[in-house]
């Protein structure tokens, strides 16, 4: 059994692709750019007007604490401004040294006029007694505001992210709707159109790709009603020629022109009912007549009728069922022809070979269903051909003779049962020989 891929490649690929969020990262560059435009330019719109504006108002206010606090500067009185104010305080000089926190290191909290730039000496200031009074921010100020900011704020920009999303999510949503009803009229089905989802340019494509859909419904309809009228109106001048083809005198001058123009119609007859046989299955409301069917068992009678029928090797084919082999709902007539379609394949083009084709039965290995797999030892057909085999009236190069037989219908016929049961049928090349398998469910 070939390896399944595994799926993370398939997502991978899926979230490349995927335009909606392509188009939220987008935003969310462009709104961190525009976040950090706003706040470059508003620092630097402080910094060069700090001095101007906020300079003069800053060096009065320290100019009434240094006075309030008195000469000397009294301890209690700076101990009440800290309770007060979000500020710490310093004082150095030849009778006062004191400090509100004395805790934390000088260069988080306190500005030094003597070893920073010209700014931190607007912190500093000198009594007039001589002592050195150094201001500075309470450290509450660094550890709860900015938090709590920044939080709120890497909040909101995840809120704006989603609801952002959600709105291009909407927004997509007509061109997921064309894509799925793309892929489904490509499969055939059309009893589903496109949702049309408002009146804007979507809503139109999606209006048109129904039109679309509803006009190649009718065509394939109208080919599937012609088909199957010429291929009733054939059915009775051939019943009449092959009779009266029969009725012939038996002589010896004439029985090799008899039994090939018996040949002759029995071939056209067949593609008839194949014909037929392969409008009804590819028609949506194709019927199956299901009832519990033991696949060993009419494989081996569909075996024992190609070798009455005289098919060279019929009588050699092997059967691999596996014991536990679960008796499924299938149509007997419909699986039967599958059988009779893969064997006479396998038994036509693997002549000759070392040994005869194989019939092997098995359960599926995920879910209900079993597997049927005929294959050949033959030449086995070539890569670029493989993907073709199943469709209709298409036949490898090699197989283009009448010797060879058949019109190309076969596996097609075949591709139509195994979905009709819900089920896919595969081939590959087994080396030597083909391989078809076949699902059922």
């Amino acid at each position: 059994m070939k390896a399944r891929p595994h799926p993370r490649p398939a997502v991978r690929r899926q979230w490349r692709r995927s335009l909606r969020l392509r188009l939220v990262m987008w935003f969310v560059v462009l709104a961190l750019v525009m976040a950090g435009v706003f706040v470059g330019g508003m620092k630097h719109s402080f910094s060069t007007g700090w001095s101007v504006v906020a300079q003069p108002l800053l060096t009065d206010y320290e100019d009434r604490i240094v006075a309030e606090l008195g000469t000397p500067p009294d301890v209690a009185r700076a101990q009440a401004l800290v309770a007060r104010l979000p500020i710490t305080l310093r004082i150095e000089g030849p009778k006062v040294n004191w400090n509100s926190h004395p805790g934390l290191r000088k260069p988080d909290f306190f500005h030094d006029g003597e070893a920073g730039d010209a700014q931190d000496r607007w912190y500093v200031r000198q009594s007039a007694d001589g002592h050195r009074i150094t201001f500075g921010w309470a450290p509450q100020m660094w550890d709860m505001a900015p938090r709590a900011a920044g939080w709120r704020t890497l909040g909101v920009l995840l809120l704006v992210v989603v609801l952002v999303y959600a709105a291009i999510s909407r927004l997509l949503r007509p061109l997921i709707d064309i894509r799925q009803g793309a892929e489904r009229f490509g499969r055939g089905e059309f009893g589903q159109p496109i949702p049309v989802r408002g009146c804007d340019d979507l809503g139109d494509l999606a209006t048109r790709i129904n039109t679309m859909a509803r006009d190649i419904q009718a065509m394939l309809d109208a080919k599937r009603a012609l088909l199957l009228a010429v291929s009733h109106e054939l059915r009775s001048p051939l019943t009449r020629a092959r009779l009266n083809a029969e009725l012939l005198p038996d002589t010896a001058e004439g029985a090799a022109e008899r039994e090939a123009l018996l040949r002759d119609l029995g071939e056209m007859r067949d593609l008839i009912s194949d014909l037929l046989e392969s409008e009804r299955l590819a028609s949506p409301h194709a019927a199956l007549q299901r009832e519990p069917v033991q696949l060993a068992l009419l494989a081996r009678e569909v075996i024992d009728e190609l070798h009455a029928r005289g098919v060279p090797g019929a009588q050699a084919v092997e059967i691999d069922a596996a014991p536990a082999l679960p008796g499924l709902p299938l149509d007997r007539a419909r699986v039967r022809l599958l059988l009779r379609n893969l064997l006479d394949n396998a038994l036509r083009h693997g002549a000759g070979a070392a040994r005869a084709p194989v019939v092997r039965l098995f359960p599926r290995q995920q879910g209900d269903g079993v597997c049927i797999e005929v294959r050949d030892f033959g030449p086995g057909v070539p890569e670029e051909q493989l993907a073709r085999l199943a469709e209709p009236f298409y036949r490898p190069d090699s197989a283009r003779t009448r010797a060879a037989g058949g019109v190309g219908l076969g596996m097609y016929l075949c591709r139509l049962v195994a979905q009709a049961h819900g089920g896919t049928l595969s081939l590959r090349n087994a080396q030597p020989g083909l391989a078809v398998e076949v699902d059922l469910h």
